[in-house]
Formats: C-alpha cells, structure tokens, sequence
C-alpha cells in the first residue's frame, strides 16, 4: 500500500507540473490531480494506522527513528496542504511548496520503511 501510495504521489507531481504549465498536458490534468490525491491518501491511512497501533513510535535504530517522526510530519504537513486549498488569501508559491514538502517527505517515509523491506527482505508472495 505504501508503494500504491508514492506511485499515486508522482502521478500528483506529473499533474501538478502540468497545472502549472510546467508540462504540457490535457484539460483534465486537474480531475486527475484531484483524485490521485484523494486516492494516495486513502492508500496512505491504512498504512499509518497498521504502524502507529502495531508498532507505534519508536526510535531504536536512526532509520526507524526517521521513519517515525517523518511518518508524522507527512500526515500534518498533508492536512495543512487540505486545509491550505480551501484558503483564497494564499500567495501563488504557497502550495506548490507545501506540496513538494509534502512529496519529498512521503518519498523519504517510503525509502526508510518499504524500499529498506524489499531490499531486506526482498519481494515474496
């Protein structure tokens, strides 16, 4: 579910670059932005909850240590980006920011929990 969730994260970066004219795209790049969002967050819950109620906050090993206090930034710094839409005074840069910290930080939770498992442990059925 966490790789579901940064492969939803880039389709997010692909067609946010294309909302700001940064890539050509479709007209619908929007609609696309809006539910891979939604989606990557859906994703993203279920992974949280398994890691906070089954193995809660930890700080043993740096990378676990990591894992856990960005694994709770991403979640608040993702609410204030929800939050931050909503808001009509925002200056243009704000939330691309926001989003990029928002996407460098979910991509570095993913390198220290799923791609540190795969490589571990390698990819079983």
């Amino acid at each position: 579910l966490a790789t579901t969730a940064v492969f939803l994260a880039l389709v997010q970066l692909v067609s946010a670059l294309m909302l700001y004219g940064r890539l050509p795209g479709p007209a619908w790049s929007a609609t696309v932005h809006r539910w891979s969002g939604r989606a990557a967050f859906l994703v993203a819950v279920p992974v949280a909850v398994h890691c906070l109620y089954a193995l809660g906050y930890q700080t043993y090993e740096t990378r676990v240590m990591w894992h856990s206090l960005l694994g709770c930034f991403f979640f608040g710094a993702f609410s204030a980006k929800m939050l931050l839409l909503r808001s009509e005074r925002l200056p243009g840069w704000l939330l691309p920011v926001v989003g990029g910290l928002v996407f460098a930080v979910l991509t570095v939770v993913w390198l220290t929990s799923a791609l540190w498992f795969f490589r571990t442990f390698g990819v079983t059925t």
